[in-house]
């Protein structure tokens, strides 16, 4: 007998008939003699209709901005979840399976007080253990938990990954199976390269950089909650016969395991390939180099939440001047731009420039700390198709470069297939 957590997405519970469906799920972990909770995500789409129905009600009631208290925010879009953890409670009943729907602020999940994009300080699992022992099946609402002031606070979006693996750590869970309406995590995005692999085992260093640098699996704090508390997760799909052979296997269920690289004996050299798309880059040319100019740089578009990436800095000749550029999202260029204007005599730059429409392609492997070479490898490939790089990053275990939009897919194909990463 294990102690399973199981988290479904709003595709896997999008409609009535696929709320049963998940239900059949939990009902074979149940009948196996395990003790499980399940997570759940509002219906598809259903977060989106009440974030709508947030932002238009100052239009109605005349306001001259879109401005509303976050923690009434949070109440209003919280209410999906609560709806569907009570559906999946009556179809568990309708199946004779005792089951009971829990709230966030219920468990509780106590959280920070930043109302729509809270963070977890801590989870009282003791009251949920007890119902599982006594054979009841806990339904949580993921998405929310209980801020200092008492009020409802959500997780930011995709924050039910988070509750499921928060859980899982604070229950002890034995595994975490997240169900979504993909088979688990492929080499790269099947869509663009048929031949992508869907992965046995993938380190939670390198499914953190996938997720961080475009994958869409997992939410990247759940990966980090993992990562930390090594809670082993499974990526599952709940379109599958619940009763299909092998479905049910403890230790070894169909999927893609996310674990400790300890677990992984023959590792890659490159695990996968990630993009992300509407990357833009902003040079500042001609800046005076002398100490303290990046913080002048870096410093205010920090405090006005802007998330910088990739940086490069050209000297020149002399010494005396310098081009900085890097890398924001598409959506915040603007944003960005205005603030740099705003501190252009502390900062001391001649001219800004931007570009946009830009992708930046990664290759991601744990591999990579003991191998020569594999960037190389890289550029060679690129350029043997004429694509030219803007700008490069590395670390320890991945390489990020930076390139024209229009020739994304390509590279991704180029990359996936010069690694060996193509099925066999």
């Amino acid at each position: 007998m294990a102690r399973i957590v199981m988290k479904f997405g709003g595709t896997s519970v999008a409609d009535l008939d696929r709320i049963k469906n998940v239900a059949r799920h939990v009902k074979r972990e149940v009948d196996a003699g395990h003790e499980v909770a399940v997570v759940v995500s509002a219906m598809s789409g259903k977060t989106n209709e009440l974030v709508g129905w947030v932002q238009g009600t100052p239009k109605v009631v005349g306001a001259n901005s879109p401005f509303y208290d976050a923690r009434e925010y949070d109440a209003v879009v919280a209410s999906g979840e609560q709806v569907t953890s009570g559906l999946l409670a009556i179809a568990l009943h309708a199946m004779d399976i005792n089951a009971r729907s829990w709230q966030g602020w219920q468990v509780p999940i106590r959280t920070d007080n930043a109302h729509g994009a809270a963070r977890i300080l801590e989870i009282d699992g003791a009251d949920i253990i007890k119902r599982m022992g006594e054979g009841q099946v806990a339904v949580i609402a993921g998405f929310q938990g209980l801020g200092p002031d008492n009020r409802i606070a959500t997780l930011g979006r995709g924050g039910s990954d988070t509750s499921a693996v928060a859980i899982a750590a604070a229950v002890k869970a034995d595994r975490c199976d997240i169900y979504t309406d993909v088979d688990g995590v492929y080499t790269t995005d099947p869509r663009i390269v048929p031949q992508a692999r869907r992965l046995k085992k993938i380190a939670f260093e390198e499914m953190l950089e996938m997720a961080s640098l475009g994958a869409k699996v997992l939410q990247v704090r759940s990966v980090e909650l993992a990562m930390v508390h090594k809670v082993r997760t499974f990526v599952r799909s709940s379109f599958e016969d619940p009763d299909a052979p092998g479905m049910g296997d403890l230790l070894n269920p169909p999927g893609t395991l996310i674990c400790d690289e300890d677990e992984i004996v023959e590792q890659e050299v490159v695990t996968g390939i990630a993009y992300a798309k509407d990357e833009a880059q902003i040079s500042l040319r001609r800046l005076a180099d002398r100490p303290g100019v990046s913080a002048a740089i870096f410093g205010p578009l920090a405090e006005s939440h802007i998330n910088v990436d990739m940086i490069v800095q050209n000297i020149s000749e002399d010494g005396s001047k310098t081009d900085m550029t890097f890398t924001v999202p598409s959506g915040d260029v603007e944003k960005a731009i205005k603030v740099l204007g705003e501190n252009k005599e502390k900062i001391g730059y001649d001219v800004v420039q931007n570009e946009s429409g830009l992708v930046k392609v990664s290759v991601i492997g744990i591999g990579m700390r003991s191998h020569a070479g594999v960037a190389a490898t890289a550029f060679k490939a690129l350029a043997e198709k004429g694509i030219n790089i803007k700008a490069i990053t590395t670390s320890e275990i991945k390489i990020s470069i930076l390139i024209d939009g229009p020739y994304a897919e390509l590279a991704v194909r180029t990359l996936h297939s010069c690694y060996g990463l193509d099925k066999n």
